[in-house]
């Protein structure tokens, strides 16, 4: 059987990647699932300079998934580079390279920084920030927005680049459309949802952020959605995210359209998810005689 895929001439042995912000940058995960394994390593956040991320407490458990307001705390690209990315050689799987920042001009001093590392395969550009020079709306939130970053990220990136699509607005078809417009060579989603918890007995809210990024199974009917409307929007390959937990989730979102999915939230639960879910495709096709992986995108219409 074949089980590779192919994105922007980035070919992966297998479509399951993992989810920004739930593997760590591999490290953390390493004495538990063998990275070899996996299609790609996605990387958590890295910015220009460290982050130190949200006030605490910032991950509450809710019905179906979790709420997490982290702040994309991390250490900042010098570190990255010399720590995560030096461990990541080992391996024999693609590295996807998640960059988050304030401003343009903050994303652009990641990428071009991530330029002449080898290591890097692809770059994974989370709009989701809030864009400080715009009153803290984020990138991925007005569709001129998305279009100019994009754009001025493609002019110097030596690395195919992902724009990573928030849901939180009101036509996601809008925001894919502007992305390729704007030269992106393939689009990931959904990110996370905006949701908030409260405390009934202290009468206050659970996270120190009052609102959080949602994620988990509950998501996931949203994000299958959403993955369908984009593929039948655009034409560049899509990565489906959202609330994958079993094999059967991820081929879900790869018949809805999507070249490749990344399992977020349930790396917390289960540390062995990517290699089940990858396990469980090919089952899956063994079981149905499907030869070839890349037949089953998009074949639900």
């Amino acid at each position: 059987m074949n089980t590779k895929v192919t994105i922007a001439g980035v070919e992966f042995n297998n479509p399951v990647m993992t989810g920004s912000g739930t593997f760590g940058s591999g490290m953390e995960y390493g004495e538990f699932v063998d990275l070899n394994r996996l299609g790609a390593v996605v990387t958590k956040g890295v910015a220009n300079v460290p982050w130190p991320g949200n006030p605490t407490p910032r991950v509450a458990e809710v019905y179906g998934g979790m709420l997490n307001a982290i702040g994309l705390q991390n250490p900042g690209i010098d570190v990255f580079i010399e720590r995560d990315l030096a461990f990541l050689k080992q391996y024999d799987t693609k590295v996807i390279v998640n960059v988050c920042g304030k401003s343009v001009e903050d994303y652009l001093d990641v990428v071009e920084k991530l330029g002449d590392q080898d290591r890097v395969d692809m770059l994974e550009i989370n709009v989701s920030c809030p864009n400080v020079k715009e009153g803290a709306i984020a990138f991925g939130q007005k569709a001129d927005a998305l279009f100019d970053i994009t754009s001025r990220i493609k002019k110097i990136a030596k690395q195919p680049v992902i724009m990573k699509l928030s849901p939180n607005v009101t036509d996601i078809t809008e925001m894919a459309r502007a992305a390729e417009a704007a030269g992106a060579d393939a689009i990931s989603l959904i990110n996370t949802l905006t949701g908030m918890k409260i405390d009934i007995e202290r009468r206050k809210f659970v996270l120190a952020n009052k609102t959080g990024g949602m994620s988990g199974p509950a998501i996931k009917p949203v994000a299958v959605r959403m993955v369908y409307q984009c593929a039948n929007a655009v034409k560049i390959p899509i990565i489906g995210m959202g609330g994958i937990a079993t094999a059967e989730d991820a081929i879900e979102f790869m018949m809805a359209g999507a070249t490749a999915v990344a399992v977020g939230a349930m790396n917390f639960v289960n540390p062995y998810t990517t290699v089940e879910v990858a396990d469980g495709i090919e089952a899956f096709m063994a079981k149905h005689g499907i030869e070839d992986i890349n037949d089953m995108i998009g074949c639900v219409k």
